[in-house]
């Protein structure tokens, strides 16, 4: 008898199962309007567009609210210094300094509501969601960490950047033009490093990390500027010599030119 009510139980439950058919899963859909920008010496700034699109498995209606989507853009890891003036006897000295390393030169997070809303404090800090949470290695003495978010280098750095346009976070940036299409612009700067771009896109439902994706771009150089770059870079022995002798022939000619009969 238990057995037989124990087979019930299992007919019954696979039922129920093939009832509820398989559970709702999102899938991302991307895209950049352009994957290779080109830098001339009069470049004065543009934007890229990104857009893409949820896919579900089901395909009833969603509020675009009930999203939320980040959008991160990481550029060209190098290493950079910050460094603390003070003023001393009427002049402006470096008194300290800390280095960063391996950080983006670029980093832009955008999202269609604030990050707060999106996700708790725990899971923006393990998703690295927004510029508080991204890691930015420092050299303190001989160990290397990532410090406190209101560490006076580290937002003094942030600070810098973002006055160069070179780091920004917009909570509203991301438009939902469907309930499951977006789009969102990435403007680059003036001074936008060269190198390349990755793009993180990241869905969350109810706080927690649904599905995510990946995309990319490049910045590039042309003309004599990329032809002076790549020179310095492929053969720097010869580029120096020829800077020297170019110093050398400048002053020649500025001595003949100026020269006082």
């Amino acid at each position: 008898m238990g057995s037989r009510r124990a087979q019930l139980w299992v007919i019954a439950a696979l039922a129920l199962l093939a009832l509820a058919g398989p559970a709702r899963a999102e899938k991302l859909i991307v895209s950049v309007s352009n994957a290779r920008v080109t830098v001339t010496p009069n470049y004065s700034g543009g934007e890229l567009v990104l857009f893409g699109s949820v896919e579900r498995d089901s395909p009833a209606p969603v509020e675009p609210m009930a999203y939320g989507l980040v959008v991160t853009v990481i550029g060209p890891r190098s290493d950079m210094v910050t460094r603390r003036k003070e003023r001393r006897f009427g002049i402006w000295i470096n008194t300290d300094s800390r280095q960063f390393l391996m950080v983006p030169s670029y980093l832009a997070v955008f999202s269609n509501q604030p990050l707060q809303a999106i996700a708790a404090p725990e899971v923006r800090r393990r998703q690295q969601l927004g510029i508080r949470y991204t890691l930015l290695t420092q050299r303190i003495g001989t160990d290397y960490a990532d410090v406190v978010s209101d560490d006076q280098f580290r937002t003094a750095f942030v600070r810098l950047r973002e006055e160069r346009k070179l780091y920004e976070e917009d909570p509203a940036a991301v438009k939902f033009l469907t309930p499951t299409m977006f789009r969102t612009g990435i403007p680059l700067p003036a001074e936008v490093p060269i190198g390349s771009y990755e793009v993180h896109i990241k869905l969350f439902g109810n706080g927690e990390l649904l599905t995510q994706t990946e995309t990319s771009f490049e910045i590039a150089k042309v003309g004599f500027e990329q032809f002076v770059a790549t020179a310095a870079k492929q053969h720097g022995i010869l580029y120096g010599l020829f800077t020297a002798l170019m110093a050398l022939a400048t002053g020649w000619m500025a001595s003949i030119v100026f020269r006082r009969d």
